[in-house]
């Protein structure tokens, strides 16, 4: 049993929030020489928190509707 919820559960990765994903974030850290992307699932309610969280700290991002992304690869972050 898994203590706290991951992307396999499809759920917020807002800190608190219970509910089900409807969009990811991709994103990457370009001071980060290889090119790695990383998903933040989100609800509708904090896709907009999320993106400009990412945003502020320049670091590129995109929002893509859930069903777009592949769960069997998503980071764990």
């Amino acid at each position: 049993m898994a203590l706290a919820k991951g992307p396999e559960d499809n759920i917020c990765s807002a800190r608190g929030c219970e509910n089900p994903a409807t969009k990811a974030v991709l994103w990457r850290n370009p001071k980060i020489p290889r090119r790695v992307h990383k998903t933040w699932l989100t609800c509708d309610e904090h896709t907009d928190f999320l993106r400009q969280y990412l945003a502020y700290r320049s670091f590129p991002t995109k929002v893509v509707p859930f069903s777009e992304v592949d769960t069997a690869t998503l980071d764990e972050t």
